[in-house]
């Protein structure tokens, strides 16, 4: 059921299409959601994110972007052990192909339903990957997109995790950046897999010290670039892509 929040009932046309509800918490309780999805701007993000947890809401997909850092460190120290997990934010949410499930801003037209689920840090690079599996025929099981701040609910050992244990997904393809360490702690569970993994990392020609980007891609340290992001991952048994444009053409072979 797709439910509104308002402050007031004023008669308009989204009103008489759907239930309004004066809060979050009134929603839930009627309606029972199993997601929610946040566009609401930066500085009212964080408070809008702790009311759907507070409501008990399972998953919290934020697209949001440009959330101050400092803000998203106390929303992920106040979600511990909440029963919430959150998506993003700066992040284009999740789809399962083939129209079991699209809560985001990616081009539903361009998926198609297979057996390779995608992770990235970047939405755009996301919709790349996506494109060239769909143009070679290769279907995905679901994409998720963790979004590419340095602080945010959800990482790639989080979302490979499921991949290992989902059955509708076969193989993975991985999408990194410079910046952090996301992907060498993605590349040590790497090495307890049983599925294969495709992986590149974006940013290579990038100077240290200057945000490209994303507010978590910048090199802050030799972890943070790209070459040592490739080289744990390689060591890790996955198959690299050299450039994102060689994604599709990796997967297949690898299928293959």
């Amino acid at each position: 059921m797709v439910a509104g929040v308002h402050p007031g009932r004023g008669g308009t046309k989204f009103e008489d299409a759907v239930p309004v509800f004066e809060s979050v918490r009134e929603a839930v309780d009627a309606t029972a959601p199993n997601v929610a999805i946040l566009f609401v701007p930066a500085p009212a993000a964080p408070d809008a994110i702790v009311e759907q947890v507070d409501a008990g809401v399972p998953l919290v997909i934020c697209i949001s972007e440009g959330i101050p850092v400092l803000d998203m460190v106390k929303v992920r120290a106040y979600m511990q052990g909440k029963k919430s997990r959150l998506l993003g934010p700066n992040c284009p949410g999740v789809i399962n192909p083939g129209g079991r499930a699209k809560v985001g801003i990616m081009p539903g037209d361009i998926h198609r339903p297979g057996n390779v689920g995608v992770v990235s840090r970047s939405g755009t690079l996301t919709y790349e990957a996506v494109m060239q599996l769909t143009s070679l025929g290769i279907g995905q099981s679901t994409c998720v997109g963790i979004g590419g701040d340095p602080v945010n609910g959800t990482s790639f050992v989080d979302v490979l995790t499921l991949f290992e244990r989902d059955t509708d997904t076969s193989a993975i393809v991985m999408i990194g950046e410079i910046g952090g360490t996301r992907e060498q702690e993605a590349a040590d569970f790497i090495r307890t897999m049983k599925k294969p993994v495709v992986a590149t990392i974006v940013g290579q020609s990038a100077p240290p010290g200057k945000r490209m980007g994303h507010a978590g891609a910048i090199i802050t340290g030799k972890a943070a670039q790209a070459s040592e992001k490739i080289a744990a991952l390689r060591a890790a048994g996955a198959t690299i892509a050299d450039t994102p444009a060689e994604i599709g053409e990796v997967v297949k072979a690898l299928l293959r």
